[in-house]
């Protein structure tokens, strides 16, 4: 009785002193998210920003439908949903974990054992009913049910669960991040191919203004009003002019192959209308309060989210100097016969039988597992701030980035209907020996140049306004 006590006594202190060595934690890297920004992103007052709609905010008919078909199509976007999809299944299998195990085990053998053995010499000799020996083979049938159970004493399983429900929300931000991405691209792509064939039609125009020109300075040459230096010369211009069309063509092939590969199709023409593209006017938005990026940017949710999860997978790696519980228990029916199932209790088996276990020897491998998982936390507390300041940094940039373009656009229209008289006046004074080749050529080249670089303005506003609506947040509900 007494060795019995002694025997209790030290199984005792045995686990108490794995407990307490297991609570010795190594000291980790604190460190508190950051998530203050200014009250402003300019010194104007704003007004609340809303998610507004990509149908409503896009006009476009065309684009609209592109933008739709995309949404169901582009491959990269179905990708990211079964991303979505498979971090669903692990929020269910981390779930199960925590639940008991419940199995159903039915199963027969036959066993013979030779009889000139300890157990075959016995079993002779034993009468299982009067005048009945030992069954010589002896079969083995069993139908059982066990129960296995890991009891989450300290949360471990139920944390894990949470972090993989975190991450799972996580990819679903990652997702409305992608849908607003891939609305951008799109309509940022439209803008383009409006922009090239803006372009497109300002050559076709310069170059039958060029050509009459040319006729020209082949009459008055006919006529030996001029050389041949003023002709060879408009028709190198004409030429060049007509070069570029080419390159031109490509670059719309490129680009309406782009948009194509966006909506997952193959090469087709993208239906528009370019007519329109300089007086389009951009869409306006509320541009809002920054705090606000923190609720309606998906891209910081998600990092947000993956924080969350980081801290979790602490807590997770912190248990493992723990002890863990198991509970495991056995209740069925066994007999060398199935008829003597109903022979009850003697048929009937049952055991039950708790395991608890603390890591002992392997504790480098945990501390190993516990500082990474720290190390991780504070990488993604970083990574959220480093989000934030980056949605910020957006917003603030293209805010300016709007007004400046339109002050730009407005200057640069001037400089264009300024350009378009000097052409005219340049043609008369040419037309009568008041001004040389020289001055014409320069002068178509400028209005050239500087009708391009409106058209490429006009598209910069564009663009702007789709970088504005990206950089708020919208686009994805």
């Amino acid at each position: 009785m007494q060795n019995r006590k002694i025997y209790r006594t030290y199984i005792g202190l045995v686990f108490l002193s794995l407990i307490m060595t297991a609570c010795k934690l190594p000291t980790l890297i604190q460190k508190t998210e950051n998530t203050t920004v200014p009250e402003d992103f300019s010194a104007e007052t704003s007004s609340a920003s809303e998610l507004i709609d990509w149908k409503s905010y896009f006009q476009d008919p065309n684009l609209t439908a592109l933008i739709d078909s995309a949404l169901a199509n582009n491959q990269e976007l179905n990708i990211t949903l079964m991303e979505i999809a498979i971090a669903q299944n692990e929020v269910q299998d981390k779930k199960g974990e925590y639940l008991p195990f419940l199995n159903l085990n039915g199963g027969s053998g036959v066993e013979k054992v030779g009889r000139y053995t300890s157990q075959g010499a016995n079993d002779a000799n034993t009468d299982i009913a009067p005048g009945k020996e030992f069954p010589e083979p002896l079969g083995d049938f069993i139908f059982a049910a066990n129960v296995s159970w890991e009891v989450d004493i300290w949360k471990k399983l139920r944390n894990a669960k949470k972090a993989a429900y975190m991450r799972y929300l996580s990819t679903v931000e990652g997702k409305n991040f992608m849908v607003t991405n891939l609305i951008a691209e799109i309509a940022n792509s439209y803008y383009e191919l409006l922009a090239l064939d803006n372009q497109l039609m300002i050559l076709n125009q310069n170059i039958e203004i060029q050509t009459n020109a040319l006729n020209i300075v082949r009459l008055q040459k006919q006529s030996a009003k001029v050389t041949q230096l003023p002709v060879t010369r408009f028709e190198a211009f004409v030429l060049n002019t007509k070069s570029q069309i080419p390159l031109i063509k490509q670059q719309i092939i490129e680009t309406e192959n782009k948009i194509n590969f966006l909506v997952g199709r193959f090469p087709q023409p993208i239906q528009r209308n370019a007519e329109d593209f300089v007086n389009l006017n951009p869409s306006k938005l509320s541009i809002g309060k920054p705090s606000q990026l923190l609720e309606n940017r998906p891209d910081i949710k998600q990092s947000e989210l993956e924080l969350e999860a980081a801290k979790l997978d602490v807590q997770v790696a912190k248990a493992q100097f723990y002890p863990s519980l198991g509970i495991n228990a056995n209740l069925g029916l066994q007999a060398f016969n199935p008829a003597y199932f109903i022979k009850a209790p003697e048929s009937i088996l049952f055991s039950l039988a708790g395991d608890l276990m603390a890591p002992l020897v392997n504790r480098n491998g945990i501390k190993a597992n516990y500082k990474s998982a720290n190390a991780k936390q504070i990488q993604a507390i970083y990574d959220y701030e480093q989000t934030i300041l980056n949605a910020y940094m957006e917003v603030a940039n293209q805010v300016a980035n709007i007004d400046n373009l339109t002050e730009s656009y407005q200057l640069k229209s001037q400089e264009v209907e300024v350009l378009n008289q000097s052409v005219t006046i340049s043609n008369s004074l040419f037309m009568s020996a008041r001004a040389d080749y020289m001055e014409v050529l320069l002068t178509q080249e400028e209005v050239l140049e500087s009708r391009f670089e409106l058209i490429e303005t006009k598209k910069s506003q564009m663009n702007a306004m789709v970088n504005i609506y990206k950089s708020l947040g919208g686009g994805w509900r």
